[in-house]
């Protein structure tokens, strides 16, 4: 019987009580501990949270600190976006600039057991960007054991038309992103990564073509199916009811969801639940309220996570015209919990949703995606399309495809790929019509 693969995982932000990257980081890790013997290495700033779940830290985990360093980069980030949902941007850039600190003090701390071959595995997991460079990689390459780096994942650029959405997203350095391909240590990274995994055929589009037979395609974002389960609930889907979540920011299209659904609200022929807060809060009330549908319009605030699935689950679409979306996680977790998606077919969401899973509106301007919106919305209410049909296809998709457990196995098959244990590269049917 083989033994368990012995695997050195790079994860900075990895924290299973935070949300986005760092509950992406902490998800795939310790999915990964299920079929593998997983050493973590993560920033100082997540050690709470693992002593809190359980593992023990040497021997399950290590904690790097560069918390002198962290403390006056966030201070200059926090200057500069001037609000703390905006200039993302400026954020990966910054956070890549500085990052390989973080990777040498790894080098430092772990150098001796990756050239003793302590390791059959090393697998940085974050950072998600592809903008920052590896320190590690060539130096496993000289030790002997492979590198995997990923999912990767952004790059998205902005669609045309939608030039204010950018502006008030304070995405200034969006501009001049591909610069990230001059820093030093980009190319090392894809010429001594035995594996890049891209979440995304935009990032595997910025991949070079010398390492595209390298490349994987495996989306980060999954769901915890024990916490996102579907409700039974009779009559779930006789009638229209909408959700959203995420933030309440402009490249999210919330007040596109508004317009095009106001007919519907008011009519009382649909109720839309908003999860979520932001700077467009107050701005998108003021929209209901102009339009006549407040009373149809239940904006719950942010929500915490493990309490979305009670909430959501009561609704039946998933409305989420986003413009502008890498990974869609929520979109995953929208379909673990029976609700049937509506997307812009652009980006993260529109490479999960399929034709039998839910709808992808075309990216065109605000004005079409509107009115498309509205003939869509108003099919289904009309009883044009099977609801449940569609809602049971989507789950099947996220239990093949997008559990962590799935996640887990579909990186296993790139381990043995890159050890040799396997003769060809693993491929696997996210990208289907």
């Amino acid at each position: 019987m083989q033994s368990r693969r012995r695997v050195l995982v790079i994860a900075e932000a990895a924290n299973p009580e935070w949300v986005s990257v760092p509950l992406v980081g902490w998800s795939i890790a310790n999915a990964l501990r299920s079929i593998a013997d997983v050493h973590i290495v993560t920033q100082v700033r997540n050690r709470e949270a693992m002593l809190r779940v359980g593992l023990i830290e040497g021997q399950d985990f290590t904690a790097i600190d560069t918390e002198a360093l962290m403390r006056p980069l966030w201070s200059v980030i926090s200057f500069l976006r001037g609000s703390a949902n905006k200039g993302w941007t400026i954020v990966t850039a910054l956070r890549s600039i500085f990052y390989p600190v973080f990777e040498w003090l790894v080098w430092r701390r772990f150098r001796h057991e990756i050239r003793a071959g302590r390791f059959d595995v090393v697998h940085r997991l974050t950072p998600l960007s592809l903008t920052a460079p590896s320190l590690l990689a060539s130096r496993c390459v000289r030790a002997g054991v492979p590198f995997v780096v990923g999912p990767l994942n952004g790059g998205v650029p902005w669609p045309e038309g939608f030039e204010k959405e950018r502006r008030e997203e304070g995405e200034r350095l969006s501009f001049v992103r591909p610069v990230y391909k001059l820093l030093p240590g980009i190319g090392s990274t894809w010429r001594n990564s035995a594996a890049i995994i891209v979440a995304s055929r935009t990032t595997r589009s910025e991949i070079p073509e010398s390492a595209q037979a390298k490349t994987v395609f495996i989306p980060e974002n999954a769901v915890d199916l024990r916490r996102f389960a579907v409700p039974a609930a009779s009559g779930r889907y006789d009638k229209l009811k909408l959700c959203f979540i995420g933030r309440l920011v402009p490249c999210k299209g919330l007040d596109i969801a508004l317009n095009a659904a106001q007919d519907l609200l008011r009519a009382e022929r649909a109720h839309f639940t908003i999860i979520g807060d932001g700077p467009l809060m107050q701005p998108l009330r003021a929209q209901a309220n102009r339009l006549g549908i407040a009373e149809a319009v239940q904006f719950a605030g942010w929500v915490p996570h493990a309490d979305i699935p009670s909430l959501a689950g009561q609704s039946n679409v998933f409305l989420f015209p986003s413009v502008r979306e890498f990974g869609g996680g929520a979109v995953i977790e929208a379909m673990a919990l029976g609700l049937v998606p509506i997307v812009v077919d652009y980006g993260g969401p529109g490479e999960i949703v399929t034709n039998n899973t839910g709808f992808r509106l075309s990216l065109g301007s605000r004005r079409s995606l509107v009115t498309d919106a509205a003939v869509l919305l108003n099919d289904i209410a009309d009883g044009r399309h099977d609801l449940a049909k569609l809602a049971a296809s989507g789950l099947e998709r996220v239990r093949a495809l997008y559990t962590w457990e799935k996640k887990a196995v579909q990186l296993s098959q790139v381990y043995d790929w890159v050890r040799g244990e396997r003769p060809n590269r693993p491929e696997f049917p996210f990208l289907q019509a």
